[in-house]
């Protein structure tokens, strides 16, 4: 039995936050539920009109969203305990697709980065290799 769509459902539907298999659910269920299509137009109605929530504004500006830095500080495991359980529940319980994809850019980054880095300590390493002298 499908469950009911309530309207926070139909407003993260508009917000493209929910996982991609919900999105094509409720996309499928709009072409076949003018009731569900006419809810969804007059949710788009009140937000054209400027009326909002605060859940709106708050999923809107991803206030509950890890920025780049904190997600580069998750990725080189600097982050205290506390900061990375909330970011992993955010990640896989929540199931947030903008930062799982800000994750996979930064991994795919930093793959990319680290062998052309890594190549450069090297030529630095060996080109200094006999003239540091040791301390005393």
């Amino acid at each position: 039995m499908k469950r009911t769509l309530r309207q926070p459902d139909l407003e993260a539907y508009l917000d493209e936050a929910l996982p991609a298999e919900e999105m094509a659910e409720i996309e499928k269920r709009l072409r076949r539920d003018p009731a569900l299509l006419e809810q969804l137009s007059a949710i788009n109605a009140r937000r054209d009109s400027g009326v909002h929530t605060l859940s709106e504004i708050w999923r809107r500006r991803r206030a509950s969203c890890p920025d780049r830095r904190e997600w580069a500080a998750y990725l080189l495991g600097t982050l205290d305990e506390a900061a990375r359980r909330y970011m992993e529940i955010h990640l896989h319980a929540v199931g947030c697709r903008f930062c799982q994809a800000n994750l996979r850019d930064l991994q795919a980054r930093n793959e990319k980065a680290d062998p052309a880095g890594e190549s450069r300590r090297r030529r630095y390493y060996e080109s200094s290799v006999g003239r540091l002298r040791p301390r005393r």
